[in-house]
Order: structure tokens, then sequence, then C-alpha cells
């Protein structure tokens, strides 16, 4: 039974703006990491869902972390079906792309021979941490617009499809795919194919969420995410950092430590992230986790 506590970013900007993590004078991005990666044992990557990562960026995170240190990586958001400014692609591939108005693209506008080659940069981005045995897993964070009907059914399947033999894991944004129709449903499909169900944790009687179902559907690995719980920001924030601007108190944590120790007598590994990033809240949140789960 292992359980990795780490924060969804180790570069938000609130964060590093704070001065209230880092200490004086740890101010590239070398310091940070090996500083962060003093403390824990795990880290999200958020930028991989803003921009193809680079095989460069992982053989440096690779060198600058210690043995057994875990990297979790976002999925890039065109392969979730988020919608995709141009000029986030790789400046080659925008030369590629056809001549167009709009001003954010799906997957389904971007021709066949630009999808394969995304794929396979990000591909040769994971090699350096997995040759290394330091990646977790790629998270496929799908939007709220992904619902459980046949055409986002087929383009989640050919998302789990194109990652094998990677580790996997899904979070749901619409809270259908964990309604009382859909969930045994939703669970044994990523059961059949080995994907890591997503728990999560988020203001309670909001919409734009899944709901919260405690499983594990792969031997492997089980992943719990904390958003925070503020129900005022979760809908219509201007920014991430203000959406996810929550402190969970002693309690809170307290009552999600032996869900987390009962969900890991499951699977071999279980990686807990906070996601409420804002200054270093979450930091502090994670190591405060990390006490009590300590006994």
């Amino acid at each position: 039974m292992s359980i990795l506590v780490g924060t969804a970013s180790w570069t938000d900007k609130t964060l590093i703006e704070s001065g209230a993590f880092y200490p004086r004078g740890c101010n590239t991005a070398e310091a940070r990491l090996r500083y962060y990666a003093s403390l824990f044992p795990i880290v999200e990557v958020d930028s991989s869902y803003y921009g193809i990562p680079t095989a460069a960026n992982s053989a440096l995170w690779v060198e600058r972390t210690p043995p057994g240190f875990v990297f979790d990586i976002k999925a890039f958001r065109l392969f979730t079906g988020h919608q995709t400014e141009p000029k986030v692609l790789p400046r080659d591939l925008q030369a590629e792309l056809p001549k167009t108005d709009k001003k954010n693209l799906y997957y389904k506008d971007v021709p066949t021979p630009i999808v394969e080659e995304l794929w396979a940069r990000f591909f040769a981005a994971l090699e350096p941490l997995r040759a290394a045995g330091k990646l977790g897993s790629v998270l496929f964070q799908f939007p709220h617009w992904v619902t459980p009907a046949p055409k986002s059914i087929a383009h989640v399947m050919h998302c789990a499809e194109r990652m094998q033999p990677f580790l996997t894991a899904f979070e749901f944004r619409h809270e259908s795919w964990f309604d009382e129709k859909h969930r045994e449903s939703t669970l044994r499909m990523e059961r059949e194919r080995g994907i890591v169900h997503v728990i999560v944790d988020a203001p309670p009687d909001v919409t734009r969420r899944a709901h919260t179902v405690w499983e594990a559907t792969s031997n492997e690995l089980a992943i719990v995410r904390l958003h925070g719980r503020n129900a005022q920001t979760w809908s219509g924030a201007e920014s991430a950092a203000e959406r996810f601007n929550y402190e969970y108190d002693d309690d809170e944590l307290s009552e999600l430590s032996p869900q987390i120790q009962e969900i890991s007598k499951r699977v071999a590994r279980t990686h807990v992230l906070f996601n409420n990033c804002y200054r270093d809240v979450a930091q502090r949140n994670a190591l405060r986790l990390i006490e009590i789960l300590s006994g």
C-alpha cells in the first residue's frame, strides 16, 4: 500500500508570486523543482494541458528530481475535447493548418496528419519519464460538454486506445457520467480498458462536476484529486486561481484520510493531488495531509 501526496503544479503563477512557499533565492525552474521534490514525492504537470510538452523538458525533470519521484502528466487539451487556439500548437504545425477564421479548433477540425504528429510528439515527451520510472499516469480531464452520448463515448474510447500501453486516468466533468443511469457502465468501461478512475473532491451541490465515487477501476493505481470546496467560485470565476481558492481545514482532511486509506487497500499505489492551487494553499494542505496519514 503506497500513498503519494502532492499538488497539481509547482509553477502556478500565484504560488510563485506569493513568496510563501519557495525560499528566498529559489527563483529558477531548476531550483523550484528541486525544492518541491525535496518535500513531496509526486507532482502533476499542468503545463502539458496548455501545450505539447517536449522530450527535452521531460529529461530535465528526470534529472532534477530524486529516484522514485513521480510525475502525473495532464493530456494536451486538444486530445480531451477542449477548445484549442491554433497558436498553442507547435509553430511548424501551425503553418500546416488549413486557413480558417475560427478562433478555436477542436479535435475534429484538425487534419489527420497533424493530429498524428501531435500524438507522436506527446508520446515522445513521455518517453524520458517512462524510461526513468518516473511516469505515474496520464490524466485526461474531459470538459463538461463531453457526456455519455454516443459521439462523446466514441472519442473517449479513441483516447483510451491511443494511450495503450500507458497507464491512463480519466476525469469527467459532466455529472451524468456517474449518475444513477450511467455510473455502473462508466466504471465498467474504465475497468475493461484498465483506465484509472479519478475520485473527485469538489464543492457539493454544484453543477459542472462529476459525482464523487470512491471506486478503483485499476489494480495498479487510484487517483484522488482535490479541487477545494468553494461553491461560490466554482462557476464563473475569471481564473483557475479564483475558482480553486479554498483551504481544507483539519476536520475536512481528517474526514478524507480514512477514505483515502481504504481505497489504497484495493490498489498498488494511490496518488492524492491537491488542485486548490492558490498561493501556497495546495502545498500547505498536502503537507498537512501527509502528517495526518502518517498518524
